[in-house]
């Protein structure tokens, strides 16, 4: 895949996850777009780093993405199994929990493999941390949070992972990057379904 299309589109992904807080629907990319913004300014490579969802500028970057991705999701979704009233929730969130705790155990054997080594230290970054204070307080709109977050969130880590895999310069981060793609995918699929459910 051309790299400055596969960049535009992280960003074009990454910037359709933040608007609004309505749930997603199924992303559609519109490739004469993309071809137009690679052609328009092909040296510009700052789509690439001007959002926080967008293409990693080095390994070390996104081993702190995609740590704090996992960390977020792990979090967020523990306490969807503590507070949801959903089974169908509660199963996503078990199933995100899970996934993600292997992808963090992976991204660091990943890392450890690099030249030089790269330490993974999961931290969630502001948006994250702000994110976790509105589900906590949710009350009763946390169902409809919890997956408008879900939504939002994976679609922003699916673009980044996908961007990585395509074209990062840290093999073994390449190979997490393209291994947790699926899992993102499904993870993105279940709760865009769900969210169409909620009532609103």
């Amino acid at each position: 895949m051309n790299i400055k299309i596969l960049a535009a589109s992280a960003a074009i992904l990454a910037l359709a996850a933040c608007g609004g807080n309505e749930p997603a629907g199924d992303i559609v990319v519109d490739n004469e777009a993309l071809n137009a913004a690679g052609e328009a300014d092909p040296g510009n490579m700052s789509l690439m780093t001007a959002d926080p969802a967008g293409m990693p500028a080095n390994g070390q970057e996104y081993s702190t993405m995609a740590a704090a991705s996992d960390m977020y999701e792990i979090e967020s979704s523990r306490l969807a199994i503590e507070k949801s009233q959903n089974d169908e929730i509660k199963e996503l969130a078990r199933m995100i929990v899970a996934d993600h705790e292997k992808s963090t155990a992976d991204l660091k054997d990943a890392a450890g493999r690099a030249q030089p080594p790269i330490e993974v230290a999961p931290a969630m970054n502001p948006e994250q941390q702000a994110n976790m204070e509105a589900l906590r307080s949710a009350a009763d709109q946390f169902d409809q949070t919890y997956l408008q977050q879900q939504v939002s969130a994976h679609q922003k880590a699916l673009a980044m992972v996908q961007a990585y895999a395509a074209s990062g310069e840290v093999e073994p981060l390449k190979q997490h990057a393209a291994n947790v793609s699926g899992p993102i995918q499904k993870h993105l699929e279940r709760a865009q379904e769900l969210a169409q459910q909620a009532p609103q």
